[in-house]
């Protein structure tokens, strides 16, 4: 058994925090550039929908609804919105079809503010975040962005290699440790994940450490193997650390549409998933998924990201999503 800890300067991350902007208007712009693809998807084409239109009438609605679906709504969720848009148009609006698009972002905002809710971190020593989703959805590298802002603020983090079955994701994992700065523990390639977890409780508490990350496989020779596999780490984290893991974080690819909403429904159905990291927002004109996930599965959506630096890994605000997405 081989066993890496150590911990970096955080030089290089120090020189990344100075050039930060301040938050405001660049995070919105941020925001408004990373969801530009599904802006002009759904947005634009609301726009054009309604632009000459000389009133509300249900070919409308009609069209509407299928620029939704369209865009991964869904059809469920797509299908709600047009029935809470319709009774929100009241008697004399129907020669003011630009009210139709207020009336859908305000449903939007309603539908998205019920899973928005942070991860909080206290109160745990050390707090255990256990990363789940199939490979190729941004896991390893949401899990950099996610050390990379604790260190920040100053929290000493242990990255743990559980996903033992692919030797590329232990090296990976390693390299963005280094980079963060922050501690990280292995074991050799093909090693039972349990016993790096094992391990990883074990020096957490040694080391005092305040957040404990851990990476576990995307994919095994079958699904039910792989959450089994899940499911055992789980169990090894909570009877070396109560309560352990604190957060299980489903990721997923935003760029896969509603391939992304079966991904978390089947996560969901087998282990208890208590947030979501949506990622890649940035290079699809599917964002609107996020909305689809929020209705459907009602789990906290904890972080979207919208780029490749570390900073453009955000927690989810509903308000600022919906104003990115829909203004011009």
């Amino acid at each position: 058994m081989r066993l890496s800890l150590f911990k970096e300067k955080q030089n290089k991350t120090n020189n990344q925090n100075s050039n930060e902007q301040p938050e405001g208007k660049s995070l919105l712009k941020s925001l408004k550039r990373g969801l530009s693809k599904t802006h002009e998807i759904l947005t634009i084409r609301i726009d054009d929908l309604i632009l000459g239109r000389k009133e509300i009438d249900q070919d409308l609605f009609e069209e509407l609804e299928e620029i939704l679906i369209s865009s991964d709504l869904g059809v469920n969720t797509a299908h709600k919105l047009m029935e809470q848009v319709q009774a929100k148009v009241k008697r004399g609006e129907a020669e003011k079809p630009e009210l139709v698009k207020r009336y859908l972002e305000e449903s939007i905002y309603n539908l998205l503010e019920n899973t928005e809710q942070s991860l909080c971190i206290s109160g745990k020593s050390p707090f255990v975040i256990m990363v789940v989703g199939v490979n190729g959805t941004g896991k390893t590298t949401t899990i950099a962005k996610m050390a990379h802002q604790y260190t920040s603020l100053g929290k000493s983090v242990l990255l743990v290699a559980a996903d033992t079955f692919r030797a590329a994701a232990i090296e990976q994992l390693e390299i963005w440790s280094k980079r963060v700065g922050c501690n990280f523990i292995k074991q050799d390639s093909g090693a039972d994940p349990s016993a790096v977890v094992y391990d990883a409780m074990k020096t957490s508490r040694k080391r005092g450490i305040d957040i404990v990350i851990i990476d576990t496989a995307g994919r095994m020779h079958t699904k039910v193997n792989l959450m089994e596999e899940l499911k055992k780490i789980k169990r090894v984290a909570g009877r070396e650390h109560q309560g352990a893991p604190h957060e299980t974080l489903l990721v997923i690819d935003a760029t896969t549409g509603q391939n992304a909403l079966s991904q978390a429904t089947l996560f969901r159905e087998t282990i208890d998933i208590t947030g979501i990291a949506l990622t890649k927002l940035d290079g699809t004109s599917k964002g609107g998924i996020i909305i689809a996930i929020s209705d459907e599965l009602n789990i906290p959506i904890r972080f979207i990201g919208i780029g490749e630096s570390y900073d453009d890994l955000k927690q989810f605000k509903a308000r600022e999503y919906v104003d990115a997405l829909f203004s011009s």
